[in-house]
C-alpha cells in the first residue's frame, strides 16, 4: 500500500499575507497543515515554526526513538508512531511558546495544526490535531470530517448539547480554545483510521471549510480522481471563487495499492 500527495497554500482575496503553512514529508509519510494567528506577521512565524519543528523532529528520530527522549515516551497507551507524532506536535508547541515569550515582536502568536502519519505496513492513518484545522476522509463516495474543532461553540455543545439555534447564533463561531503557543503545554487530540485503497485524506485550514461546503469538497475530489494536484488546486480555486475571505491551505493524500 502506498500514497500520492499534493498540497497548496494561497493567500486568498482579502488578506494581505499568508499565515498558513504546510509540509509533505514523503520519506516519513507525514502530512501537516498549520494556520497561524497573532497579527503583525506573527501568525506566519508560528505556522512556519510548527511545520519546521515537526520536520526537524522527524528527521532526527526514527520510530524506535534512536535514543532521543520523547515527551511522551512513558505513555504506554501510545504506539511508537503515535508517540512520535504527538511528541513532534508538543515540541513545536514548546518552541513556539518560548519564542513568543522571548520576542516582543511575536508575543501572543499561535497556530493550529493538523498532522497525519501514514503507517503503510499496518494500514493505518494516525491523525493528531490542535485547533480548528481539519482532517477529512473520502471513501466510497462519502466524505467524513474526522477531527473535531477546538472552538468555543463546540466546547459549549459538549456540556450543553441541547443549545437552540438562537443560542448557537449568539456564540462566536471563529473563537478557538486550543492552539500551539498559547501555553507551555498543550493537549493533543490523537486517533487513527484503518485505511483502504482508494481512500482520500484531506487536511485543510479553515479558509477552505469556511468557504466551501463538505458536499462541494466531496464533488471536487471526486472529479479530480487520482490527480491529487488537480484536486488541491480546484479546492483552493473554489474557496477563492466563493469569496476567498481567508488564507486557504490544503493537502490531499490518496491511498494506492
Amino acid at each position: 500500500m502506498n500514497f500520492i500527495a499534493a498540497g497548496l497554500s494561497d493567500v486568498g482575496l482579502q488578506r494581505e499575507h499568508n499565515e498558513d503553512s504546510y509540509c509533505i514529508l514523503s520519506e516519513h509519510r507525514l502530512f501537516v497543515v498549520a494556520d497561524g494567528m497573532g497579527g503583525h506577521r506573527a501568525g506566519d512565524v508560528a505556522s512556519h515554526m510548527a511545520t519546521t519543528e515537526m520536520t526537524a523532529f522527524f528527521d532526527a528520530t526514527s520510530v524506535d526513538g534512536d535514543g532521543i527522549k520523547w515527551p511522551d515516551e512513558d505513555d504506554s497507551r501510545l504506539t511508537p508512531e503515535q508517540s512520535r507524532l504527538v511528541s513532534a506536535v508538543k515540541l513545536a508547541n514548546q518552541r513556539i511558546f518560548q519564542a513568543s515569550v522571548g520576542d516582543r515582536s511575536v508575543q501572543g502568536m499561535g497556530t493550529t495544526v493538523v498532522g497525519a502519519l501514514f503507517n503503510r505496513d499496518d494500514r493505518k492513518m494516525h491523525i493528531a490535531h490542535v485547533g480548528d484545522s481539519r482532517a477529512y476522509r473520502v471513501r466510497a463516495g462519502e466524505i467524513t470530517q474526522l477531527t473535531r474543532d477546538h472552538s468555543l461553540l463546540n466546547d459549549y455543545l459538549l456540556v450543553m448539547p441541547n443549545l437552540t439555534h438562537v443560542q448557537k447564533e449568539r456564540l462566536p463561531s471563529n473563537v478557538i480554545t486550543r492552539a500551539l503557543g498559547m501555553q507551555d503545554a498543550v493537549a493533543v487530540d490523537l486517533f487513527f483510521e484503518n485505511v483502504e485503497p482508494g481512500d482520500v485524506y484531506m487536511l485543510c485550514s479553515d479558509g477552505l471549510n469556511g468557504m466551501v461546503s463538505d458536499d462541494r469538497i466531496l464533488a471536487i475530489l471526486h472529479d479530480a480522481g487520482a490527480d491529487v494536484e488537480t484536486g488541491a488546486k480546484a479546492l483552493v480555486a473554489q474557496a477563492n471563487a466563493n469569496g476567498g475571505e481567508d488564507n486557504t491551505t490544503v493537502v490531499v493524500v490518496r491511498i494506492t495499492e
